[in-house]
């Protein structure tokens, strides 16, 4: 085994044990171990309380992690793994353990999650904070899942002029490894000329403007992936997609037909967590239906 462990976070939940399903394709991808980790949680009233935080038990005997482990047994092809517990809250803790993995994958939602809730607060926590890419993996009522035969394609949400050269790099290793294409998604501002009246819902489609900005687009797009992967990327199945307007229904829209979707968190530090990831990838951790992979700027 090589490199960093492929993290999981579990909570006895069918929604983190999907993720975990996605980390053990993750791992056995790129040759290394899984770490299957378990936050003990304090009391609610632990916070102003004198006596020290109640310690987490072994992993041997967190019974989260034995029902884990008791649902692994026996499996073939599994990569190596290993089992922690640690004491504490999960949206505090997880984000912290970045450091030490390669990726942080969760369920869309906990085991103390409202069923109405689209993503959970740790899930949340996690994308925004943690100091790796996470990869958030949606329940079954949105989306086909983690385990599911893969379409061989990678969604790469890409703004030329914004996107930094981690989220890039990370798509691009991923469509290598999964022998996937990487479809990479572009969208552009309608031209004000291009609407007849303020308010109006049509677009005159003969505008001039639009075909040059289309062009300008996909030059951009193109030099952009050129610059990061060294020179043309002949080793790679590309589809480019230039579209107007709305980049997160694109993306929602896309990752329909996509084994993982990649975007970058927002490189200015906000406190409220919707505006730190940014408004495309909070409305992406929402809504689209395949697993959703968010990469932290570099001074992360």
């Amino acid at each position: 085994m090589t490199g960093q462990p492929v993290i999981a976070a579990v909570d006895g939940s069918e929604h983190s044990m999907r993720g975990l399903e996605w980390a053990l394709q993750a791992a056995r991808l790129r040759g290394t171990e899984v770490l299957a980790v378990h936050v003990w949680p304090w009391p609610p009233n632990i916070h102003g309380a004198p006596e020290p935080p109640p310690a987490a038990p072994p992993a041997e005997e967190d019974p989260v992690l034995v029902e884990v482990r008791r649902q692994l047994a026996g499996r073939e092809g599994l990569p190596e793994m290993r089992f922690t517990t640690l004491s504490g809250t999960p949206a505090a803790t997880l984000p912290e353990l970045g450091g030490q993995g390669d990726l942080l994958v969760l369920g869309s939602r906990g085991r103390g999650g409202f069923k109405s809730l689209l993503l959970g607060s740790n899930g949340r926590a996690c994308a925004a904070h943690a100091h790796c890419p996470v990869v958030v993996v949606p329940h079954h009522e949105r989306g086909r899942g983690a385990v599911r035969e893969p379409v061989g394609r990678v969604v790469l949400a890409l703004e030329p002029a914004e996107t930094v050269d981690t989220v890039i790099e990370f798509a691009v290793r991923e469509a290598r490894l999964r022998g996937a294409q990487l479809q990479v998604v572009t969208t552009y501002p309608v031209p004000f000329s291009t609407l007849a009246l303020l308010g109006a819902a049509q677009m005159d489609v003969t505008d001039p403007e639009g075909p040059e900005i289309v062009r300008e687009t996909a030059r951009a797009q193109r030099d952009r992936l050129e610059h990061v992967t060294g020179g043309p990327h002949t080793d790679l199945d590309v589809d480019w997609v230039v579209a107007p307007g709305d980049a997160a229904g694109r993306l929602v829209d896309a990752s329909d037909a996509a084994d993982l979707l990649v975007v970058g968190r927002h490189r200015h530090r906000m406190r409220h967590a919707g505006m730190f990831l940014g408004s495309v990838t909070n409305a992406v951790l929402l809504h689209a239906r395949c697993p959703i992979a968010v990469i932290p700027p570099p001074e992360s």
